[in-house]
């Protein structure tokens, strides 16, 4: 077979390769096998490759994937195309960095119709689905009706013949209680939400688990479906809404507690835009722009509670030598916790954020400046509150910081319940007191790392 790679004898070059004008008004998947092969350890200007999409009409390139990690074989990479109007073209550019030993090589491009984490499993590739390896317990692939074939039915699903292929995952070699074989899906790369089904069999004479979860990049697993039924002699379709506003992988896990456990098999993974129960309303996607505020004209969605005197005030100063004005502008608002006016010692200010939902990844940006503290110890603290729990949680405190600067925060969490965030200002005694300068949050899906 054929691949192209990228001359290796300009060093520090871009090599650029262009396809034909492409149209799709169907939302598609761009699946890429390539690899970035290396002799020598970790170099200062490693090899890249990296895939733009070129829109018509607009006068930049966006990226949407990148790599420079080598490796020994080939790798696939899988990137969701969403549906547009515009004609475009997919941009592949190789930079050579400054090692000498790299090489870039790309063996396949395919657009396909459909969503990357969609797959019968008929292609040799596997839709970039991974197993993820272990000693005694693993996804194989099953069918095709070759010699040695690991065949563990009659038919598959999509061809309904002992020609067409599945996975499936077999009790036979378990050694422990609680073996795990999980098979992974590319990650999502754009954001989805709707019904994911699949079509399973399973053969179990004692309790095998099989669950799906999601994962997103920071390691959090969440389960979204559980097998209930026993046996299953033919392929039941399973269904679950499935909402990855981030990067996310699905994952479709299998434990057994004995060798005597069966077999599960999957095929036919598919996606579909609607909520399984035909509702496509059912869930209003969470804004995260309303989580967020630069204090130009009022409070947007934060507040106080005033049981604690007067906390965080609206303030606009003009800017000179001594002092910074607002961060949005320089000429606008900003929050001021006014510690130096309120005498009594232990004084708090609170500011609450809008109540976020549970169980997803948030990153929580602002800016802060603090004036005239001599410790800096509780001066800002961002905690979260858990309304069902009333349980408050520190995430973050200002440890030491330049005075009378803007500075910039970032932080990511994950709870599992509705949750605020507070920012938290302490006055613990009139000695200790300064001002607390606050300007504009904003709050994103995703950890802050993976944006």
């Amino acid at each position: 077979g054929h691949y192209i790679s990228v001359d290796t004898s300009y060093e520090g070059e871009k090599a650029v390769l262009s396809s034909p004008e492409l149209y799709s008004e169907e939302w598609s998947c761009i699946r890429l096998i390539y690899q970035i092969a290396t002799t020598s350890g970790t170099s200062p200007g490693p090899a890249r490759l990296n895939l733009y999409l070129r829109q018509e009409g607009e006068s930049f390139d966006r990226l949407l994937w990148s790599a420079k990690e080598p490796s020994d074989s080939w790798l696939i990479a899988s990137l969701d195309l969403r549906n547009s109007t515009k004609k475009y073209k997919i941009v592949l550019e190789g930079e050579m960095g400054q090692d000498k030993s790299a090489s870039i090589a790309v063996f396949e491009i395919k657009i396909t119709p459909g969503y990357c984490i969609e797959c019968d499993f008929e292609e040799n590739h596997l839709c970039g689905f991974m197993n993820r390896w272990n000693p005694n317990v693993n996804w194989f692939v099953g069918g095709g009706n070759i010699r040695n074939s690991q065949s563990i039915l009659p038919k598959d699903h999509t061809l309904n013949s002992e020609l067409g292929h599945y996975m499936y995952v077999d009790s036979v070699y378990v050694k422990h209680f609680q073996e795990v074989a999980q098979l992974i899906s590319p990650k999502t790369t754009a954001p989805i939400s709707g019904c994911l089904s699949f079509y399973y069999q399973l053969k179990q004479e004692s309790s095998t688990v099989f669950t799906v979860y999601l994962r997103d990049t920071s390691g959090f697993y969440e389960e979204i479906w559980k097998t209930d039924s026993a046996l299953t002699a033919d392929w039941v379709l399973g269904e679950v809404d499935f909402n990855a506003p981030y990067p996310m992988e699905v994952i479709f896990e299998v434990a057994f507690n004995s060798a005597k456990g069966g077999y599960v098999a999957l095929d036919d993974i598919s996606f579909s835009p609607v909520y399984c129960s035909n509702q496509t309303g059912m869930r209003t996607p969470f804004n995260p722009a309303q989580a967020g505020c630069n204090f130009e004209e009022d409070l947007c969605n934060f507040y106080q509670d005033h049981k604690d005197g007067p906390g965080w005030s609206r303030v606009k100063v003009k800017r000179n030598v001594y002092r910074a004005g607002d961060h949005t502008t320089g000429f606008g608002y900003y929050l001021l916790a006014n510690t130096k006016f309120t005498s009594q010692p232990g004084y708090i200010g609170r500011l609450y954020g809008p109540t976020l939902p549970g169980n997803l990844q948030f990153c929580l940006r602002f800016y802060y400046a603090l004036y005239g503290f001599f410790k800096m110890s509780g001066t800002l603290a961002v905690y979260i509150f858990e309304e069902n729990h009333v349980v408050q949680e520190k995430i973050w405190s200002v440890l030491d910081s330049p005075k009378g600067v803007w500075t910039q925060a970032e932080i990511s969490f994950k709870k599992p319940m509705p949750c605020k965030v507070v920012f938290v200002s302490w006055c613990k005694s009139f000695w200790d007191c300064g001002l607390v300068a606050l300007d504009d949050v904003s709050l994103s899906l995703g950890s802050c790392q993976a944006a």
